[in-house]
């Protein structure tokens, strides 16, 4: 294994591994050993365990929540979080407490060493429960048929807010609910989703209205993932085509389009301070955007799908990083076979080299050259 270094992106695997990504070294690193993986690994979903970055979280298909520690670049615990049907929604850390939600609905505080941890069922068919930044109490979950709930998790008996689907279409048909990803807009109350009718809305808690106060569409695909950026003025979306784009959340229309990506886009953060954006997905690669000027600055290919990644806040790797030429990062797992193998056109070149000497030194050169010369008389 690689010796420790700073990485800027973590990112899970559907085989079980966690790759730490240095951008500035340009270096690729397996933390997990392959020879010990094993069915139901797959990692699901991820978060750092504390404000300084020094635990990442690992939410696996199997039920356990396993935690890695960046400065000892190791695995340290294994915490057994099974209960309730499906994979993990979500995952987080609330007063040094483990919060998951799995996909029948079960949202769990787990707290070590506490009998009566707190269970909250917020309904089945979730696709992802996300906590709040600014108040680590509050989350907010959503699924097929399952609109979105914001729940505070010091009053769990009810939801603070209770989203309301839209009227009846043209058809008189009613409109399906089908939350893929959410997330909450800094410094206010107003939550951002994407569904897999590609629709993006924002609904605001704060007013009466229930129902989406904004509605944008983006492609013709359903969307996967979300992520708002550093001003909260836009949101980044991805869908199942590899599409991805930026939506004006105050003029609700499309601002540009992040081109590059080739299949599922999976998962996708902004930086909390810098204009750039991070995301993954079925086609192996990890690709770093610029938000102003929309240039691919980093693609990383991981060999295996990817299905989700963090991005560090640490802000002063990119001032280093943009001097350099944009280029791609190589995976430190790369197979030595192709550098062993010999190439074929150099054996033809030397081949060919080797006849031609040998017919220079037995003359046969010299008389063909003299039979042309002969048959032109």
């Amino acid at each position: 294994m690689a010796a420790p270094a700073r990485n800027h992106v973590w990112v899970g695997t559907e085989t079980g591994i966690l790759k730490g990504i240095n951008l500035v070294k340009k270096q690729a690193t397996n933390y997990t050993e392959v020879s010990s993986l094993s069915h139901g690994q797959e990692v699901n979903v991820m978060c750092f365990g504390d404000a300084q970055e020094s635990e990442v979280l690992i939410g696996c298909q199997d039920g356990t929540v396993k935690v890695f520690n960046t400065e000892k670049s190791k695995f340290t615990e294994v915490h057994e979080c099974r209960g309730g049907d499906g994979v993990f929604r979500g995952l987080g850390v609330l007063d040094n407490a483990l919060l998951t939600c799995v996909e029948s609905g079960l949202l769990k505080v787990w707290k070590e060493g506490a009998c009566d941890n707190l269970e909250l069922q917020v309904g089945p068919g979730i696709e992802k429960m996300r906590p709040c930044n600014a108040q680590r109490h509050k989350v907010g979950t959503g699924g097929k048929e399952n609109d979105l709930k914001i729940w505070d998790l010091q009053k769990p008996e009810e939801p603070i807010f209770r989203a309301k689907n839209l009227r009846n279409d043209w058809l008189d048909l009613r409109v399906p609910v089908w939350i893929r990803d959410l997330d909450f807009i800094p410094e206010s109350d107003k939550v951002v989703t994407c569904t897999s009718y590609y629709q993006v809305r924002i609904y605001d808690p704060s007013c009466p209205q229930r129902r989406p106060v904004l509605e944008v569409l983006f492609g013709e695909d359903p969307l996967t993932a979300l992520s708002i950026t550093p001003d909260g003025r836009s949101v980044v979306v991805g869908n199942s085509h590899g599409n991805m784009g930026v939506i004006d959340l105050r003029k609700g229309r499309l601002r540009c389009a992040l081109k590059g990506s080739a299949g599922s886009v999976r998962s996708i953060q902004c930086h909390q301070s810098m204009p750039v954006v991070a995301s993954c997905g079925l086609d192996r690669f990890m690709r770093l955007h610029n938000l102003n000027d929309k240039e691919l600055l980093h693609k990383v290919y991981l060999k295996s799908r990817l299905n989700c990644l963090l991005l560090t806040s640490r802000d002063k790797w990119e001032e280093e990083e943009i001097v350099l030429p944009a280029q791609d990062v190589k995976d430190e797992e790369e197979d030595e076979v192709w550098n062993t193998m010999e190439t074929v056109a150099d054996k033809t070149i030397a081949k060919k080299r080797g006849t031609k000497e040998a017919s220079v030194a037995d003359g046969t050169t010299e008389n063909t050259s003299k039979k042309k010369k002969k048959k032109k008389l």
